[in-house]
């Protein structure tokens, strides 16, 4: 039986920040200086983390966000064709930002190993009503911005 859907609505998975040709000159740098240090240290293997990591780092700064498909049912959550009971969901909150331009984000954290944390734009939708259903089903929690969040937002990842 399909449940019936309460809240749908789509938003990209993060904001594309495209990068001037700078940016990716800086990153070349620091990575070759830093490849460079570690084959002189004879530590082989860092330099091999260094060269996945500057080239993992630009694929991702260049790569366009997708644009998720979001419903929202008594049973939980659905991302595209993914779903996320109420059951294996931890805590979750309404995170706002100075920026009034940026959407509100709702913030659940699960039981999940592949997906423990997940951030979600409220686009379109009410996010009254939103944080209304999930109080009733899952424990509010405090959120904080972590170490990743903040290197994210400081090398506009």
């Amino acid at each position: 039986m399909p449940q019936v859907s309460l809240f749908e609505w789509d938003a990209h998975e993060y904001e594309f920040d495209d990068k001037p040709s700078e940016w990716y000159w800086a990153l070349a740098i620091i990575s070759v200086g830093a490849i460079i240090t570690s084959i002189l240290f004879q530590n082989y293997l860092l330099a091999i983390v260094f060269v996945v990591a500057a080239f993992a780092i630009g694929i991702q700064a260049a790569k366009e966000p997708h644009k998720h498909h979001f419903k929202l049912t008594h049973g939980g959550l659905h991302i595209d064709h993914r779903f996320y009971p109420f059951d294996l969901m931890h805590s979750f909150s309404v995170i706002e930002y100075l920026d009034e331009t940026e959407p509100l984000v709702l913030s659940i954290k699960t039981h999940n190993l592949l997906a423990p944390h997940l951030m979600i734009p409220l686009v379109d939708v009410n996010p009254d009503a939103v944080y209304a259903l999930f109080f009733a089903y899952v424990e509010e929690g405090d959120h904080p911005e972590t170490f990743v969040d903040r290197m994210i937002e400081f090398f506009h990842l």
